[in-house]
C-alpha cells in the first residue's frame, strides 16, 4: 500500500492517506519452529496446502450487516470520542505529562473507525454490545498511525504507543 506504482522500494504515505486506514497492526517475527515451518514450506519446494474459503462474499456481507446493528450505548460512544479528543488536547481532557508530545492528534475518523472496531471485536466475542473493553482493547491499533509525536518526544524516547496507554490509562472509563 505504499509502493508507487512509478517507483520501487515503499515509500510513507501522505497523512491524510494513512488517516484512511482503519487500523494499523503489528506483527512480530514468528517462533523458531515457525520460522523453519516456513522455510521448509517455500524453500523446500513443498507445494502450499489447498486453501478454502471459510466465507462466501454473501456470508461476509451478512455478517457486515450484523457488526453494523451491534448495540452501543452513549456511554460508551463518548469514551471512545473522549480517548480520540484526548490526543488532541490531554491538557483539557486533564492528562498531565504530555505536553508538547504530540504534533498532531487522531482526527474524527479515528473516532468513527474505533466505534467500528468495537462493534467487529463484540461480534467475534459473541455479543450483541461493545463494551469500554473493546474500545480500549483496540484504540493503540486504532490510532497509532494516526497520531503524531514531536521532536521533543521522539528525543525523550517516547514511542507512540506509550502515549496512546498514557490516555487510556487517564480517560474515565464508564
Amino acid at each position: 500500500t505504499q509502493n508507487p506504482i512509478e517507483q520501487e522500494g515503499t515509500y510513507p504515505l501522505p497523512e491524510a492517506q494513512v488517516d484512511r486506514f482503519m487500523l494499523k497492526t503489528t506483527i512480530g517475527y514468528p517462533s523458531r519452529d515457525d520460522e523453519r515451518k516456513v522455510v521448509d514450506r517455500m524453500a523446500g519446494g513443498k507445494p502450499i496446502p489447498e486453501i478454502s474459503p471459510v466465507a462466501t462474499p454473501q456470508e461476509i456481507m451478512e455478517a457486515r450487516a450484523v457488526v453494523d446493528k451491534i448495540w452501543c450505548d452513549d456511554k460508551v460512544r463518548d469514551y471512545a470520542v473522549d480517548v480520540v479528543r484526548a490526543t488532541r488536547d490531554a491538557v483539557a481532557a486533564g492528562i498531565n505529562g504530555l505536553e508538547n508530545m504530540i504534533e498532531m492528534g487522531a482526527s474524527p475518523r479515528a473516532s468513527i473507525f474505533l466505534l467500528k472496531a468495537g462493534k467487529a471485536h463484540a461480534f467475534l466475542d459473541g455479543r450483541n454490545y461493545v463494551t469500554p473493553h473493546d474500545i480500549k482493547s483496540l484504540a493503540t491499533d486504532v490510532m497509532r498511525h494516526r497520531v503524531v509525536l514531536t521532536y521533543e518526544a521522539e528525543a525523550e524516547g517516547k514511542i507512540v504507543e506509550d502515549v496512546i496507554q498514557q490516555i487510556l490509562d487517564n480517560v474515565p472509563v464508564p
